[in-house]
């Protein structure tokens, strides 16, 4: 079910009310409640890959008890093992099979020995990256120690499968959410108000700006071949906002909606544009993946304690299977590659933990300096989209040779202006909301109630008016 139809405006009210009907000290009540609703939410695409996620589930659970009655280690390993195979093994089929299966061929091939393997018509579970890597985390912390198993089939079933979060994201570790289903939920306004906020600037995100900006992203990207440099600058440029707005947007709704059942989700955003590196837009996008692989791949492997070799090769295997993760395309292992090639000098120099603070903060405007670092790296991050969003590598270097062309300077054949203003006002928006969760969270709560709800209902007249292009969201795909 998508988040930006008519099914969810539906679905959610719906469960809203019936879920706070359920007495709060009925706790495991709600929760089996959770459970339905989730995998109703979920099934609502393809019901058949329910399965997947009960057995995952299953998997998980019975590890995790299973560690907590042993302290043998070649046992424990051996169940973390498990855990490992079905989760990463479920996750390589259905996402990578036919990848392996196509470039396996093209390396004969180019050995000179053909051969013709069956290829399978795989349909990727919607979610299975982040239903996979969220319980995988839970049997890791429970093997290492740092999380006591749960022996409430309910709650955890409930953990895996929560719906706002189920699809694209955050990826919640059991330490952070897992404990929520065991606490009695009373129903806050200020909380949900809170999170119809935040859902509103979410739906604005993604319907308002990512959607727009698609059409003409989508129109240069398909076509690149027929346009100027100047063109396909203004394309890419349209993608970076389309994706950020996209995946931020679709976290924001899926935050501000498990605020309306009394839960808390980690941030998965926090204006990852206005960074002054690269070490600091990482911080900042997709904050969930990005800790998950620095917390069970990267610490793991020695992280940055190492010497110069240690440090150049973890910062590689960290993004190039950050870039995997994405999808199975040579474009995101370049992705990847690339974004370690921006990091590697600030690592090598210290200078990767230097912006830990918020871009000029208590402050209206940033210096000049800290502007021409957030150009910088914007710009470093706009390349890099480019090779995510093409279709192959041969498309994102003519798409790239193009734009450092001397057609650079012709005139864009494909320019809206109503699009780019609306991306001016929302970075605007979002400038002058850093400093907080989500943007719009404060704005207007010192203004007279009139004004502040002629603020909010010109965000929902312009999601209603933009809302006909029906885009699905991106991060469905991975």
């Amino acid at each position: 079910m998508l988040f930006n139809s008519i099914d969810f405006l539906i679905f959610l009210p719906t469960i809203f009310v019936t879920y706070w009907c359920i007495p709060n000290a009925k706790v495991r009540l709600q929760n089996i409640f959770l459970i339905f609703a989730s995998y109703f939410f979920y099934g609502w695409w393809d019901w058949r890959f329910l399965s997947l996620i009960v057995f995952s589930s299953f998997i998980d659970y019975f590890v995790g008890i299973s560690l907590s009655k042993t302290n043998i280690i070649n046992k424990r390993k051996f169940l973390l093992l498990i855990s490992i195979f079905v989760n990463l093994g479920l996750l390589g089929f259905f996402k990578y099979y036919n990848f392996f299966l196509a470039n396996f061929v093209e390396a004969f091939s180019f050995l000179g020995h053909e051969i013709s393997p069956r290829g399978l018509n795989i349909i990727l579970p919607v979610g299975i990256s982040f239903y996979t890597f969220q319980t995988l985390s839970y049997t890791i912390d429970v093997y290492k120690k740092k999380f006591k198993p749960t022996k409430d089939i309910v709650a955890f079933f409930a953990f895996v499968s929560f719906f706002p979060q189920l699809v694209a994201g955050p990826i919640e570790r059991a330490t952070n959410l897992l404990p929520q289903f065991f606490e009695r939920r009373i129903f806050e306004y200020n909380k949900s108000v809170d999170g119809l906020r935040q859902i509103l600037w979410g739906f604005f995100k993604k319907i308002v700006i990512a959607d727009n900006c698609a059409i003409y992203a989508n129109i240069i990207f398909n076509n690149s071949s027929e346009y100027s440099g100047s063109t396909l600058l203004l394309g890419a440029l349209f993608f970076t906002f389309q994706i950020y707005c996209d995946f931020s947007g679709y976290s924001d709704i899926a935050i501000g909606t498990s605020r309306l059942f009394g839960f808390d989700l980690m941030k998965n955003f926090s204006f990852p544009y206005f960074s002054r590196n690269i070490a600091e837009f990482w911080r900042r996008w997709h904050i969930s993946l990005s800790t998950w692989f620095r917390d069970y791949l990267y610490i793991p492997l020695g992280g940055s304690q190492g010497g110069v070799w240690m440090k150049i090769r973890n910062t590689f295997i960290i993004f190039i299977v950050s870039g995997f993760w994405h999808g199975a395309n040579w474009t995101f292992i370049v992705w990847g590659a690339l974004n370690a090639i921006y990091i590697l000098p600030l690592l090598l120099t210290n200078n990767n933990r230097k912006y830990l603070d918020i871009v000029s903060h208590g402050k209206l405007l940033p210096s000049f300096k800290d502007l021409i670092r957030i150009i910088i790296t914007f710009l470093l991050t706009v390349f890099a989209w480019i090779f995510f969003r093409s279709e192959d590598i041969n498309q994102a270097i003519n798409y790239i040779l193009e734009i450092f062309s001397t057609s650079i300077m012709n005139r864009p054949e494909v320019f809206h202006m109503q699009t780019i203003l609306l991306v001016l006002i929302f970075i605007l928006i979002e400038w002058y909301g850093r400093e907080q969760e989500f943007a719009i969270a404060n704005i207007g709560l010192k203004w007279k109630r009139l004004y502040r709800h002629y603020f909010y209902h010109i965000i929902f007249i312009m999601i209603i008016y933009f809302s006909g292009n029906d885009q699905t969201f991106i991060y469905f795909q991975f």
